[in-house]
């Protein structure tokens, strides 16, 4: 069986920048121990199945190790791969996915993403997380991830992770966020996996469901401009919207190719 294949990165207009995720239309549903055998064969944070319904997209998310409820930057790439390799005409894409219908308005190159808000409560940091971090937060506050309020983007950029201590963790599937006002953003963020191939996401969309919650409520504004810090680096723009949140950026093609599978 032959398959497309697209790498794509994602909340950044250039290769080699944002986070890079693998896209691979469907026409039928292959088994789950085949579809986390192309994502771990393809190496990247996220690879993304659809199947085209007609009237809404089936998508699903897999890491190197799971399935994923729930992934920004691979939701993106899927868009940019409808619009710009496969003729898709419609201004809105719907998806339906874990976490129910996800919809994406295309405008100017620009992916606008309708997700879930989750927003975060206060919380105890584990001690086993606190272990593992050279700096500690100001604040902590959990949703589906842990998120980490610093003092300033300064922090941000100087945190090291203490693999061997951090990896003992199970967040399946969550991870560990840290936070901060930005220099010339409104915040500030990276992202920590434990236990996973790829330990700091490069720019996580999937996060930004509970950061800008928190961040407009912080902030007393619902439009905000952030920067993920990772070594790819990552610019998103995000509005506030009560129950939901909208997640936007641009993405660029890598690579375009063909899979075969027994």
């Amino acid at each position: 069986m032959k398959l497309e294949l697209y790498q794509i990165d994602s909340f950044t207009e250039k290769i080699f920048h944002g986070n890079p995720a693998c896209v691979v239309p469907l026409k039928n549903w292959l088994p789950d121990e085949i579809l986390l055998k192309i994502a771990r064969e393809n190496a990247v944070a996220e690879t993304a199945f659809f199947i085209d319904k007609g009237d809404h997209i089936h998508l699903r998310w897999f890491t190197p190790e799971i399935e994923m409820d729930l992934c920004g930057h691979a939701t993106l790439a899927t868009a940019h791969c409808l619009v710009s390799h496969l003729n898709y005409q419609h201004s809105k894409i719907v998806f339906e996915t874990q976490v129910g219908k996800l919809t994406v308005d295309v405008k100017d190159g620009v992916y606008y993403m309708n997700f879930p808000s989750r927003l975060p409560a206060p919380s105890i940091l584990p001690d086993i997380i606190s272990r593992s971090f050279n700096i500690q937060p100001n604040e902590v506050l959990k949703s589906r991830d842990y998120i980490l309020v610093y003092e300033s983007e300064k922090d941000i950029r100087n945190i090291t992770i203490e693999r061997s201590i951090f990896d003992l963790i199970n967040l399946d599937p969550g991870g560990v966020v840290v936070t901060a006002i930005g220099t010339d953003s409104d915040f500030v963020s990276r992202y920590f996996t434990p236990q996973a191939s790829i330990l700091e996401d490069p720019v996580t969309g999937s996060a930004y469901c509970s950061l800008i919650p928190f961040w407009a409520s912080r902030l007393g504004k619902d439009k905000l401009f952030s920067r993920q810090l990772s070594e790819r680096g990552g610019q998103l723009y995000c509005e506030n919207k009560n129950e939901r949140v909208i997640v936007a950026g641009k993405a660029s093609t890598y690579s375009q190719g063909q899979i075969w599978i027994d």
